[in-house]
């Protein structure tokens, strides 16, 4: 995996998501009130909705959380004003970094950003400098204890996901936007849990990276993910399972 993909197993290798699920849920519920406020509160008339209502209950966010959520979007119930941002910019030995954000206040979010970035060994950039490298995708993780690679592969070409690779651990199916609603659909009626579902950003390229760029960049991706008003962060680097290895050893 290299990448977002990549990115996405290193966290739930090192059981980020777990850890931090009251800050997920928070992003999931930023998600659900912007999709609500552009499209309105009925999921079966707003594909975005129902999009973000499918990924927070694969976070396990409780119903109540879900139509505080909704409520809120709708405009009945105060607390919905998030704009959606972009951040771009480059980590340690030039990788491409591509932030999406949803923020009630950006005169805070982005000098907290561009800090981030400074401490990690990087930098802020202008609008569009990595926006090119990368193509928007819906990702799926899926445990390889919880299903095999047949299934899935009969269950993308039903959907029309792209295509089914495997790593040592999980398996993990990419699909164009259109079709990840029905993709997300296709394993919930499979009785297939996904570790994670998202919709991300795909490199088209990527960085190798040597063990001590490699934690400069883990620790600039960790930190911004941990951002609140980061909702998700891509980027184009690529660690072999040798560096890898000699950074978990060290």
């Amino acid at each position: 995996m290299a990448g977002h993909s990549h990115w996405a197993g290193i966290k739930h290798k090192k059981a980020l998501i777990d850890n931090k699920r009251g800050k997920l849920w928070g992003k999931l519920s930023k998600a659900i009130i912007v999709a609500a406020k552009m499209g309105g509160g009925d999921p079966d008339q707003n594909p975005r909705l129902r999009l973000a209502i499918s990924d927070a209950k694969s976070g396990r966010m409780p119903k109540d959380t879900i139509e505080r959520a909704i409520k809120k979007g709708t405009g009945e119930l105060e607390g919905g004003n998030f704009e959606e941002l972009v951040y771009e910019g480059y980590g340690a030995g030039g990788v491409a970094v591509y932030c999406d954000i949803l923020t009630d206040n950006r005169n805070r979010t982005a000098p907290e950003i561009r800090k981030i970035f400074e401490l990690g060994d990087g930098k802020l950039g202008a609008t569009g400098c990595v926006a090119w490298m990368f193509e928007r995708k819906g990702l799926f993780l899926i445990s390889k204890d919880k299903t095999d690679e047949d299934t899935l592969m009969e269950l993308a070409l039903e959907t029309g996901a792209d295509d089914v690779q495997s790593s040592e651990e999980k398996f993990e199916i990419k699909c164009d936007v259109e079709v990840y609603g029905e993709v997300a659909e296709g394993l919930e009626q499979a009785d297939i849990e996904a570790d994670l579902q998202q919709l991300t950003r795909i490199p088209s390229t990527t960085v190798d990276l040597d063990a001590p760029t490699a934690k400069k960049v883990l620790r600039l991706m960790e930190q911004l993910d941990d951002h609140d008003d980061v909702q998700s962060v891509s980027s184009n680097f690529n660690i072999s399972d040798e560096v890898m290895n000699r950074i978990n050893e060290e």
